[in-house]
């Protein structure tokens, strides 16, 4: 038991987990607007819900998910990508879901809030060892020595 407790790859592999789980979520929902909504459907809908230029956020948001979404996957410019996501899914949250509650079965903030949360959580402590940063940055390092302790 120790020796689970004390192993330093364990932050990594969380991260990975934590990575994976969300980058394939954001993926589907960018690849869902292109390919199954469409862009102008995406951007019909989006204006439907109030959201301002629509026709401009609709694309740069399907971009950025399934953009984002592969990035973190792969652990590529991750504290970036999960800013930019965090960001997308507070002002999605508070602009659209807020205003019907809790439950996404209601079109509630549930599932952009559990989104933002951990895309900004991956901002704040980075991808760990497990990822195609940790390649070119030392940073990966420093962060699961922080979360070791």
């Amino acid at each position: 038991m120790n020796t689970v407790r004390n192993n330093a790859a364990l932050p990594s592999l969380g991260l990975l987990i934590l990575r994976l789980g969300l980058g394939v979520v954001f993926a589907a929902h960018g690849w869902q607007k292109f390919f199954q909504f469409t862009l102008e459907g995406a951007a019909g809908a989006f204006a439907q819900m109030g959201v301002p230029a629509a026709e401009f956020v609709a694309p740069l948001a399907a971009t950025l998910e399934l953009a984002g979404g592969v990035a973190l996957i792969l652990g590529v410019a991750t504290r970036i990508v999960g800013i930019l996501l965090g960001v997308e899914m507070l002002v999605a949250g508070v602009l659209v879901h807020l205003p019907a509650g809790m439950f996404v079965a209601d079109g509630g903030v549930e599932l952009v809030l559990v989104l933002a949360v951990g895309a900004l959580a991956l901002a704040l402590i980075g991808p760990g060892r497990y990822a195609v940063d940790a390649l070119f940055v030392g940073g990966s390092k420093r962060s699961e020595r922080s979360l070791a302790s």
